[in-house]
């Protein structure tokens, strides 16, 4: 368990916050720029001095009322920012020795063979900075984060500074590390995306404070949040590959007793995968679709609606509930299909899909 309780007043802004997030699994801090993402995490990594108490997995970090403040050098984690920071005049090799060095008997609790075959590196040790991609850089940053044998990985933005082809390079390591390193990650972004293919565990910020915190799947599918007016509002599903077409390429995922077809993924079956679905690509009909060119239509009971300016959020909720943990779809929808079809929450519905990412 991370618990926080922090406090910074500054000329125009008061972060003030109190949380307290797994200790396993990787917590995500979101919002819009300025919000105070980055200044929890450098409160939490003693590089900002906020006023309150920190306690990681038990052990005191700071709390004022007792006189603790433990200096960044004494707090068990590792810190990866925007910019790979990289010592440029050492090989990659060097560039891991030199944070093992430094962490003393904590570097023993992550093997480095580990680290390196972890996120894909055995292949650049040899190579300074410069020689590097900027997802290589960032991957490398990573591991040398990792080498120090942390108790706690801090992440700001590490996807910020790189395009769309290095992101989607790196973002496949950061789930293995997710999937198969037993130590807590608090990372930092303002990409929904991002957050909704890596994060456990939600928080959203604004103005220095915490609107809302809690499991991502739930904060995704209520419409009560900011979130639920941004253009890429929609769900995650957590679900098993249930089968493949391989003659029309296509992948289909099972939970709650029914399930999705998605375009063809290299997951066999059984396997566990993540799936997005946005808000607008979900359609409802009051009867099942018949001679439809979309393959996907669930039934579904409408929970709640909630009136916009010129469209209804509706929440749905995929029918049987008792098969599993309830799971939401999110549809928007115009004002004018609404007051047509006359929608009132309990009703029967089917969900019709338009488009599923597999992430």
């Amino acid at each position: 368990m991370i618990e926080l309780r922090l406090a910074l007043p500054r000329r125009g802004f008061h972060l003030s916050v109190d949380l307290a997030l797994p200790g396993q699994g990787v917590s995500v801090l979101f919002g819009p720029s300025g919000c105070g993402k980055t200044t929890v995490l450098r409160a939490l990594a003693g590089l900002e001095r906020a006023a309150g108490r920190i306690v990681v997995d038990g052990q005191v970090w700071q709390d004022d009322g007792a006189r603790v403040f433990l200096p960044t050098h004494r707090r068990p984690l590792g810190y990866v920012i925007q910019e790979a920071a990289l010592f440029p005049h050492l090989d990659v090799a060097a560039n891991l020795a030199y944070g093992r060095r430094r962490a003393g008997a904590d570097a023993a609790r992550i093997a480095p063979e580990a680290v390196i075959e972890l996120l894909g590196i055995g292949a650049l040790m040899q190579r300074r900075p410069a020689t590097l991609s900027g997802g290589e850089r960032q991957r490398v940053a990573i591991a040398r984060a990792l080498a120090t044998g942390p108790r706690l990985l801090l992440m700001d933005e590490p996807l910020a500074a790189l395009d769309p082809a290095r992101k989607a390079e790196i973002l496949p390591y950061l789930e293995r590390l997710h999937r198969e390193l037993a130590l807590p990650v608090v990372l930092v972004t303002h990409a929904l995306e991002e957050a909704a293919r890596l994060a456990d565990h939600l928080v959203l910020m604004a103005e220095g404070r915490v609107q809302a915190a809690g499991p991502l799947l739930e904060l995704l599918a209520r419409t009560d949040l900011p979130l639920s007016r941004h253009d890429e509002a929609g769900v995650v599903v957590e679900a098993a590959v249930a089968a493949h077409d391989q003659a029309y390429g296509l992948t289909r995922i099972g939970f709650a007793g029914s399930g999705l077809w998605l375009g063809a993924a290299a997951v066999p079956v059984g396997g566990r995968v993540r799936a997005r679905v946005l808000a607008r690509d979900v359609s409802v009909a009051r009867h099942a679709p018949q001679q439809s060119s979309l393959l996907n239509a669930l039934p579904v009971v409408l929970d709640s609606l909630q009136i916009e300016a010129s469209t209804a959020l509706l929440r749905l909720r995929v029918m049987p509930g008792d098969a599993g943990p309830a799971v939401h779809l999110l549809a928007r929808i115009t004002r004018r299909s609404l007051d047509a079809l006359v929608l009132q929450p309990g009703e029967a519905l089917f969900a019709q899909v338009k488009g599923a990412a597999l992430m």
